[in-house]
């Protein structure tokens, strides 16, 4: 298992259509993809578990990724978060 904190930079936070492109990206990772933010621990690949969360803009938050393909997974994650998640 690797981990990354990294701070969530879309204005709105991970409103509907952030967390469908993070779930839907996450969903084609073949290593269990999870959110850590404060006391919860989030799967990435459920967009109404990462909107029920309400993961504001400026929140750092630690991605986990857990599989064969951590790595690979990390950075495709990592990187999607970087780019503001098509916004």
């Amino acid at each position: 298992m690797i981990s990354q904190k990294i701070t969530i930079q879309n204005q709105s936070g991970l409103h509907a259509r952030p967390a469908a492109i993070l779930a839907q990206a996450a969903g084609k990772c073949d290593s269990d993809v999870r959110i850590l933010y404060g006391n919860k621990n989030i799967q990435a690949k459920s967009i109404l578990n990462i909107m029920s969360a309400a993961i504001k803009c400026g929140t750092e938050v630690e991605i986990q990724c857990d599989g064969a393909t951590e790595e690979e997974d990390m950075k495709t994650i990592i990187s999607l978060i970087e780019s503001g998640l098509g916004e």
